[in-house]
Parts: C-alpha cells; structure tokens; sequence
C-alpha cells in the first residue's frame, strides 16, 4: 500500500501541474475568498482532478482540501461539515474520520499564479491515523517533483535530497510569508521581519510556502517562518523537510503539527537561533 499511494499522490500532482502549466499564459476568472485572498478556474480544475484520481484509487479515503466547491461557475459546492475538533475546517468525510485522508492545496501560491509570477505548486500528503506518512509537492514551470515517505528520506526529481549545514545566522538565508489577515499583524509581522533582517544575510518573501518549505529540504534556503497557515499549506511540506533532516517547530519551540498558528522550519542546526529571533 505505501508504494501504491505514493505513486497515485505522484499521479495526482502531475497531472495537476500539467494542467497549471497549461493554463498559466492565459487568463485568468479571478474571484475573491479574502480582501487579499484570490481563487482561479485552475484552483478548482486542478482540485477535481486530483479528487477524481484520488477517490477512484482510495474509494475508503477521507479528503482535506483547500477548494470546497465550484460556487463560482454555477455549480454547487459538496455538502460538508467541520471537522470534528477543528471548526472552521470542512471537510469531505463521513462523520466518523476515517483511518486515511488526503490533506490538499490544488494551488499553493493563487497570487503568485493569478499574477504571472512564477512560483506556484500543487501540495499534496496523505495522513495515516493522524500520522503524515507521505508528501508530494510539484513545480509545473521548473518540472521539480520533491517527495518523502516518512522513514525513507526525502527526494528531488528521484534524488535524495539534505538541508543545509549552515551553522551561522549571519550566513543563513530564510524565508518568510505574510499571512492573508496581513493588514490586522503589521505591527508585529514588521518587527518580525527587522529582527530576521538584521540577524541574518539575508529574507526572501516568494509567496508559495509550499515550495519554501521544500527549499529548506533541499538546503537553498536555510529556514523558513510565517503565521496563519492552513493544513493544506504545510503537510507535504512538513514530511519532506523532516525527511530531509529539518526541524519543525512553532514559534515558542513547541511541536508543531498543521493546525498550530505558526510554523518555524530549519536545517536544525540554526533553529535555536532563529527561535530567538522570533
């Protein structure tokens, strides 16, 4: 079964990017979930097709996903009820949680996309017992597939991939993102920020924290930060850096998991440092 499952997961981000890449030139039907928060017709077209290829091959499989329907073309959204425990979070299940589900981001970087700016992924993993067990994050325009089992390590197009060995803060690149309610943190997401700034050589802001999570696993940057994140937008992410040797925390240094309201993630060796930062 992990085999099977890594190789649908695999299929499904494929086959989602393929369709992102095709539709990047072209317009784009933009609709707003936020002030800031775009969705496009991709966020949906690649969302069904990964819940096609997913349900025909886990018909027993429960579903997290960051889409929940198709209001915006005149179609009806499935019917579905907060997860139990986490209001606010639907998701497309029995009443009873299932065993196995699949936690989703069709889309991971909507501005980015909807812009033209060339940072983008599809974000997928699947959690076994409340265990992530496996991710697969695809860049459609760079074709870079990184993956992980847990247990097994963490890859980049089939190569084994590690984080950084950067020791020293004033050496380190790190990554950030500013969440969607922006404009009620500014205060502190600032301050935030000046300390990173001039603790560090330098902060990138890409606006897919998907894909910075995988560049903390394969060591072109050496960590990553941002708040408000939601499951999808992380899950992949946390078993591929994990897998490649990373440490994820929140930002108090406790354990993180993907409803926890801040994430820190490192190479490990400068996470002390980068907690104090914080």
């Amino acid at each position: 079964m992990p085999d099977r499952i890594a190789q649908i997961g695999r299929q499904a981000a494929l086959a989602a990017g393929a369709v992102m890449r095709q539709n990047y030139p072209k317009p784009h039907l933009i609709t707003m979930k936020g002030a800031i928060d775009p969705v496009t017709e991709t966020d949906f077209e690649c969302q069904e097709i990964i819940l096609t290829m997913l349900r025909q091959a886990f018909p027993d499989h429960g579903f997290l996903a960051e889409e929940r329907g198709r209001e915006r073309i005149g179609e009806q959204p499935p019917a579905a009820a907060p997860e139990p425990g986490r209001p606010g979070l639907a998701w497309e299940a029995d009443p009873l949680r299932p065993a196995c589900r699949w936690i989703i981001d069709p889309l991971d970087g909507t501005v980015n996309f909807a812009h033209g700016f060339p940072m983008f992924c599809v974000s997928i993993a699947m959690e076994a017992d409340g265990r992530l067990e496996f991710g697969v994050i695809y860049d459609p325009l760079r074709d870079e597939l990184f993956e992980a089992r847990r247990g097994t390590g963490a890859s980049l197009n089939g190569r084994p991939i590690r984080v950084s060995r950067t020791d020293r803060l004033d050496r380190a690149l790190i990554a950030t993102g500013f969440p969607y309610d922006i404009r009620e943190r500014v205060p502190e997401t600032l301050a935030r920020l000046g300390r990173m700034l001039a603790n560090t050589q330098g902060v990138r802001r890409a606006g897919s924290a998907a894909l910075d999570l995988c560049y903390v696993a394969c060591g072109r940057v050496d960590g990553f930060y941002e708040e408000n994140l939601k499951p999808w937008d992380t899950a992949a992410g946390l078993v591929i850096v994990t897998e490649a040797g990373g440490k994820i925390t929140t930002f108090d240094g406790s354990p993180y998991d993907i409803y926890s309201p801040n994430i820190l993630a490192s190479n490990s060796r400068l996470h002390s440092n980068l907690l104090a930062s914080l």
